[in-house]
């Protein structure tokens, strides 16, 4: 008897045994998938800058389209800065209707008989007025040649639209002048007559940049015919005000072996060659330009991204940039910052752009954001900006899949990750996660298989601190899944702090999603767009609360969906 009680006690504490290991491992495999950050508000690693707060686009004459303005006016009131806007074809000739898809213009520039110039202010003043009047700021392109002045203006003219060859847009536009000086003078009096309607000051505070991507089809000139053409109009912007900032290459993809040699010939240049415009050594240069884009593609029915392409191209930027002691100060402007290369491609021509309309685009957005701060502190550059090559299509289908920031006037929910930066400010915050991966690890490996991308980025200012979470993977699938998050706050000195959490994913702030729900309606009634409207309006995830901090730390408990985004604003 008292044998079998020995043994039924030793088979007992067996099981106790092989429960307590089993827990033990069931245990650490858990927290193994937990998902912790942990943000110090005692750590500031450098200012909040409002890199995000540039914008750009090929159809200048959309600007001052009903759309377009409701855009504009939308994208000023978000931001705490003066947005800059870049756009191209400010000096295309007109040639049938003035915009269209890749295409714009304005007739600044024609010649009588005579081949005396002929100057027409009007529609470049259109653009300019409706961005001054938002309180904006013109990136102001010096591109593309008047057809008066192409050495090859026939034909000049595309009709380009998605699904025909790209090189099909690169015509007389593309070229070089057939004379310098008038394409200087042509300069010179733009800028004069912006002083004369803006004033100094306002234009003192421009960027005037030469050109857009010569090192591809955008040029069909030299590399030595470009810094020509640089020259001559980087002089004449500096003879028509003096305190001027004039910049470029615009060169894109740094990380090509042929661009970085095209980057590095024009800072040779800049540095030591002779001046076409002067004949003395050295040219102008108050900043310096590049493109960085992704490279998203099909693979096995799921649009899989590369954010490691764009992140190299501006890694490989900054290390150019640096390596020049003369430059390594300048402000640098990436030109265009995406997640591939063609805006108005649509999806059905091209089914690598299907993130476009939903959350998809909203986390890669956050993700790449936070590394370009990343790199910005690694490198220690001086990166004033980059702008997201993305605008509205007018008069377009409802989500056709371009990549803008709204369709028809209805906002998309990419739109709504800029209107959270919006409220980033101040200085930035260290954040370490769990599940985040550095630039190099993304530009080697990509985000793919079992691997997320779980970071954050933080901010905070007297009254307030912000905290931005995303969920990231390269592969446009599992959008309802979502993962826990732990998110420990420290560093905070006020004991009671008002807490808002803004959202991101398939329910809130995603217009996309209710118009899917809706059938996909392309000839929506006013209340359907109403609908829209508000849906695309960012949204608190739940109403705001009043919370405790006891020793200075709180945490924060998240279930965020695959691709979603959230913000934690705190305030005191």
């Amino acid at each position: 008897m008292i044998s079998q009680i020995k043994l039924k006690i030793k088979i007992g504490l067996w099981f106790v045994v092989v429960f307590l290991i089993t827990y033990k491992l069931t245990a650490q495999s858990t927290n193994a998938d937990n998902v912790v950050i942990d943000v110090d508000f005692e750590n500031e690693i450098g200012p909040m800058n409002p890199i995000w707060a540039w914008w750009g686009y090929d159809e200048p004459n959309y600007t001052y389209m009903k759309d377009g303005k409701k855009l504009l006016t939308e994208i000023s009131q978000f931001s705490p800065v003066p947005v800059y806007v870049r756009a191209h074809s400010l000096l295309v000739t007109d040639e049938g209707p003035r915009a269209a898809l890749k295409w714009g213009s304005t007739n600044v520039y024609t010649e009588d008989p005579m081949g005396n110039p002929i100057y027409d202010w009007t529609i470049i003043d259109s653009i300019f007025d409706t961005y001054i009047e938002r309180g904006m700021k013109p990136f102001a392109q010096i591109g593309f040649m008047p057809k008066a002045l192409s050495i090859k203006p026939e034909p000049y003219r595309h009709f380009w639209k998605p699904g025909i060859a790209y090189d099909e847009i690169y015509t007389g536009w593309a070229y070089p002048p057939n004379d310098y000086e008038k394409w200087a003078e042509l300069v010179f009096q733009w800028v004069k007559h912006s002083i004369e309607r803006y004033g100094r000051e306002e234009v003192e505070s421009w960027y005037w940049e030469v050109w857009n991507e010569p090192n591809i089809g955008y040029w069909r000139g030299t590399t030595e015919e470009y810094i020509k053409l640089y020259d001559y109009a980087a002089d004449a912007v500096k003879r028509a005000l003096p305190t001027a900032k004039v910049g470029g290459p615009e060169t894109t993809g740094p990380g090509w072996d042929k661009a970085a040699e095209f980057l590095r010939t024009f800072l040779d240049h800049v540095k030591n060659g002779t001046n076409y415009a002067t004949g003395k050594k050295g040219t102008p240069l108050d900043f310096i330009t590049f493109h960085a884009k992704g490279s998203p593609k099909v693979v096995d029915g799921v649009v899989q991204m590369n954010m490691g392409a764009q992140l190299n191209d501006i890694r490989s930027g900054f290390e150019i940039v640096s390596s020049y002691p003369e430059f390594k100060d300048l402000p640098i402007i990436i030109g265009e910052s995406d997640p591939e290369g063609c805006a108005a491609c649509s999806e059905a021509d091209y089914p690598h752009n299907a993130y476009r309309n939903g959350t998809m685009y909203s986390s890669y957005t956050a993700a790449s954001f936070a590394r370009k701060y990343a790199m910005l502190d690694v490198y220690k550059v001086n990166l004033l900006g980059a702008v997201t090559w993305g605008f509205e299509f007018e008069n377009q289908a409802w989500y056709a899949g371009y990549r803008d920031m709204a369709t028809n006037g209805v906002d998309k929910p990419v739109l709504n990750v800029f209107r959270m930066f919006g409220m980033m400010r101040g200085k930035r915050i260290e954040v370490n996660s769990t599940h985040s991966n550095s630039f190099d690890s993304i530009i080697q490996n990509g985000v793919r298989g079992d691997q997320t991308d779980i970071g954050g980025l933080a901010s905070l200012e007297k009254n307030s601190a912000c905290i931005m979470v995303w969920n990231y993977h390269d592969n446009n699938e599992d959008m309802g899944k979502t993962t826990p998050i732990e998110i420990n706050l420290s560093g905070l000195s006020e004991k009671k702090v008002l807490l808002e959490h803004f959202t991101i994913d398939q329910t809130n702030s995603n217009s996309y999603n209710l118009w899917l729900k809706m059938g996909k309606p392309q000839n929506p009634t006013a209340d359907q767009i109403s609908q829209l409207e508000k849906a695309g309006q960012l949204k608190l995830a739940t109403s705001p609360i009043y919370i405790s901090i006891v020793g200075g730390k709180t945490t924060l408990n998240l279930d965020l969906e695959r691709q979603a985004v959230s913000l934690f604003k705190l305030s005191w």
